[in-house]
């Protein structure tokens, strides 16, 4: 009795404590009874769900070494156990030596994994009788199953019968094998199928079509490699992927091509796998940064490795010239430095192509000459680029690889003219005759192509002028529909923006649009009903002057910017100016926004060094 009495109660806690472990863990918090921050408190870790991943192939055109990255980033994932799709060794050889060292070199990265890995053949594997033998020899069985959570993975091998490149095949003795797996799991909640060849794309596949048909009526997804090309199927009531490459052969083009290194992240669930393509360049550990390399390239991030002079079109005209750059190496470590040059119809690069080696600590000048088609003298010019990658090699680090692009075309300055007559701020056009800038259909502008049409949407004109006293700036807007006043920023809605950078020549021209207000000036306004909006009109310069009205079909912006600003900015009586002017056209209630401008955005990567320069008269 004593002896029952204790099995029973050891029974009962056993009971207990499975029942404990299958019990899904719940975040322990303190709720309020009005309002909390987060939506709800249903963990997503169901007991029936699980995660594993697929690598596929590694050969046909093997690229050493990434495969052998894919190790520990696996186990940085740290999946229940891996899935393949064949293709593991190079193969297509009957030198047993060579086969074996070839797998001996495979088994050597899957011994460092933390979780089982399961061997699918593929044709690299198993391409002959000596290499079936040889698979056999060393992994057993060439085709089996296992299950997991209710899920039925069967593993097959395409290389059955007929061998090599679409000659995949299932024979009559795996077909009853499937058949017979299949007869004893009919309770299994999925089936999941991983072998080499997509079978279901090509001629002559054996059995292959009697096994769909099996398939059919139940819950199931198939994963294949072989083409190094990903492509998703939806046949037979199920998925079918083929996949793309873990160091195989590829012409890495990008996923609209389906040509990557990635590992397939699965989540099992109910409702069927849910999957991830993981590209291997994307997963990295917990030293992708650490605070010694962050202390070696801090510095090198912040401060650009070069500096361009741009080259000036002189009297209005360019036919050729050189462009100086400065290469600087901060580092205590050699720079490798690539600069290479697109072309276009007007201008080209004599040196297209530059290597150059930066010594630690110092400085090297480049001087790449600039020619126009033809020696023809131009007076505007489309920019060109100048593509730098510089490369730090510090030993035992990893490589700090930084790269840029910068445009630039000849800076053909545009003229301010001093002022003849007095102008009154108040919006008004009476003061100003023929405005000298506009956009046109060729404009820079970030629009929305079912609402934008062009000028006769939204046209941007403006001018400037000049005193002792101040700058003046004139920018007019045709709209054809006015949207402001909807309480949204100058941003959200119908505006103009004027951008003047008055610091001197050489920093200006290099520009990025960076610390507004702080580099360069930014004035802008919204036509509202009655006082217009003003963008951050507390922070314009002390006695800065500015009038935005709204008439029929247009709305403008009049301003006066006091030259003691411009003197400050420019470290003394200013000479030089860049402008840029912004129209922003809202329609549909702000749903769409376009932005105008009359030069690219310095923000952007179409920004062109230089563009916009003006100079006094």
């Amino acid at each position: 009795m004593k002896n029952l009495s204790f099995c029973t109660l050891f029974l009962c806690a056993f009971l207990l404590q499975s029942i404990a472990q299958d019990k899904p863990a719940q975040i322990k918090i303190e709720l309020d009874d009005r309002v909390n921050p987060w939506n709800h408190l249903k963990v997503n870790n169901a007991p029936e769900r699980f995660q594993f991943a697929i690598v596929t192939d590694r050969t046909g055109g093997l690229r050493p070494g990434v495969f052998k990255s894919a190790i520990p980033k696996l186990n940085l994932l740290q999946p229940e156990f891996v899935m393949s799709v064949g293709d593991l060794i190079s193969g297509y050889t009957d030198d047993e030596d060579v086969i074996d060292k070839e797998w001996d070199e495979f088994d050597s990265f899957i011994e460092q994994l933390k979780m089982p890995f399961f061997y699918v053949p593929g044709n690299h594997d198993y391409i002959n009788d000596v290499m079936a033998e040889k698979w056999k020899e060393r992994l057993g069985k060439d085709y089996y199953h296992f299950t997991y959570q209710d899920v039925l993975f069967m593993c097959l091998n395409t290389e059955e019968l007929k061998r090599g490149a679409g000659r995949g095949y299932i024979d009559d003795p795996q077909y009853e094998y499937i058949k017979k797996t299949l007869e004893e799991n009919k309770e299994a909640k999925w089936t999941l199928i991983f072998m080499h060849q997509p079978l279901w794309d090509q001629d002559d596949s054996g059995r292959w079509e009697d096994v769909e048909k099996l398939l059919a009526d139940r819950k199931h997804t198939v994963f294949v490699g072989h083409r190094h090309r990903y492509v998703k199927y939806e046949r037979n009531n199920g998925k079918y992927f083929i996949l793309a490459t873990t160091g195989g052969g590829s012409g890495l083009r990008g996923p609209r091509f389906g040509e990557f290194d990635h590992v397939v992240w699965v989540t099992m669930t109910d409702d069927g796998p849910i999957l991830a393509n993981l590209m291997l360049d994307g997963i990295w550990d917990e030293n992708v940064n650490t605070e010694e390399f962050y202390s070696f390239s801090r510095p090198l991030i912040n401060n650009p490795a070069y500096q361009i002079s741009p080259i000036f079109a002189e009297n209005g005209g360019f036919n050729g010239g050189k462009l100086k750059i400065k290469l600087q190496n901060d580092s205590d470590v050699p720079m490798e430095s690539m600069l290479s040059f697109s072309s276009n119809k007007d201008l080209w690069a004599v040196s297209s192509d530059i290597q150059k080696t930066i010594s630690p600590n110092s400085v090297e000048i480049i001087e790449v000459p600039i020619e126009t088609r033809n020696g023809q003298s131009l007076s505007s010019t489309d920019p060109i680029s100048l593509h730098l990658t510089n490369t730090y090699r510090a030993e035992g680090k990893a490589d700090l690889v930084l790269t840029s692009t910068e445009k630039f075309a000849p800076v053909f300055t545009q003229t301010i003219p001093k002022l003849s007559k007095e102008i009154k701020i108040d919006g008004m056009r009476e003061d100003w005759e023929k405005l000298r800038f506009m956009s046109d259909e060729n404009s820079y502008s970030e629009s929305n192509p079912i609402t934008h049409k062009g000028n006769e949407d939204c046209q941007l004109s403006f001018d400037l002028t000049y005193d002792d006293k101040y700058l003046y700036v004139y920018a007019e807007v045709q709209d054809d529909k006015i949207e402001a006043g909807n309480g949204a920023s100058t941003f959200d809605q119908d505006g103009v923006f004027v951008l003047v950078d008055a610091r001197p020549k050489e920093e200006s021209i290099v520009g990025k649009g960076g610390r507004a207000f702080w580099n360069f000036l930014l004035l802008g306004a919204s036509p509202t009903e009655g006082e217009s909006l003003y963008h951050w009109k507390d922070r314009y310069p002390t006695d800065t002057k500015i009038k935005c009205v709204k008439s029929e079909g247009k709305y403008s912006l009049e301003a006066a910017i006091p030259v003691e600003y411009l003197d400050a900015k420019a470290g003394g009586s200013w000479q030089d100016l860049r402008i840029n002017v912004i129209a922003a056209d809202s329609d549909f209630s702000g749903e769409h926004l376009t932005q105008i401008y009359w030069q690219p955005d310095w923000r952007s990567k179409a920004n062109v060094m230089g563009a916009g320069m003006f100079k006094k008269e």
